[in-house]
């Protein structure tokens, strides 16, 4: 019965897929509610979260000196369809929401959402509004323990990139969608850039194996080994079934301007 809903839900993500081609916009890429797939214990980029039933993939880990948060998308708490991508005026549940983290022994709780701060601030900038998709968890104090920032596979981050990428720099990044079905060997992902938009508050890349639904959040690393950004959607311009990432230099100081003033990357 799992693997047939595994199977349903490809195909529902699919079909909601080439829909959003067929009318030429991105689509969001949190992943329909299925059973939990296996993952590395403990709780690291990465790991498997769930918002209401919505499987996401984790990024970052982040501190503000008193709490440990895990970053992920902030559509992975959207409560309209795939393909509602405006920050500014797409629903979302409210901040402490609980999040179930794979790995962790409670669930976390949602402590920012980057599109609820838009929201409150009338936030006018329709690049912020378009690509600012960035949300963090704060995690039970009795699974700060737990936590490891260091990437799989790739190792890192090595601090926060603060000067975006080129067109054809190497990128790197690991997702945990539940529709692969727990082949890990397909998590890892090195890809290509084929440039940024919205001032630089997005970058659009190509992966051998694109992110899809159940990907959304996940980290992406630069050439150097730093923080690029967040998987955000999966776009089908100016390639099929290329990924928009979201610039977290940006989304972190904007974090910061609205009410995380203290909250910083932790590198691995």
């Amino acid at each position: 019965m799992a693997a047939a809903r595994r199977s349903w839900a490809a195909v529902a993500a699919g079909v909601a897929l080439a829909a959003a081609a067929w009318l030429g916009g991105p689509v969001a890429v949190a992943a329909p509610a299925a059973g939990p797939v296996p993952t590395a214990p403990g709780v690291h980029p990465g790991v498997q979260t769930r918002t209401a039933g919505a499987q996401c993939t984790a990024n970052f880990v982040f501190t503000d000196g008193a709490h440990t948060y895990l970053g992920q998308a902030a559509h992975c708490s959207g409560t309209g369809s795939s393909t509602d991508v405006d920050g500014c005026t797409a629903g979302s549940l409210p901040l402490g929401t609980p999040v179930e983290v794979a790995g962790a022994s409670r669930s976390g709780t949602l402590a920012y959402n980057s599109w609820l701060a838009m929201q409150a601030d009338d936030e006018a900038d329709p690049d912020a509004c378009a690509y600012n998709d960035f949300a963090l968890v704060r995690l039970d104090p009795a699974d700060a323990r737990l936590v490891s920032p260091a990437v799989p596979v790739f190792g890192g981050p090595r601090g926060v990139d603060t000067d975006g990428v080129r067109p054809g720099e190497v990128v790197r990044s690991y997702g945990n969608s539940e529709l692969r079905g727990g082949v890990t060997l397909l998590s890892p992902k090195v890809g290509t850039v084929l440039g940024s938009r919205g001032g630089g508050w997005s970058h659009d890349v190509v992966t051998a194996t694109p992110g899809v639904p159940g990907d959304s959040g996940s980290a992406y690393l630069s050439p150097d080994g730093s923080a690029l950004g967040v998987l955000s959607t999966l776009q089908f311009a100016p390639l099929p079934a290329s990924n928009g990432v979201s610039d977290l230099a940006r989304m972190l100081d904007y974090a910061r301007a609205h009410g995380m003033g203290g909250v910083r990357l932790v590198s691995g």
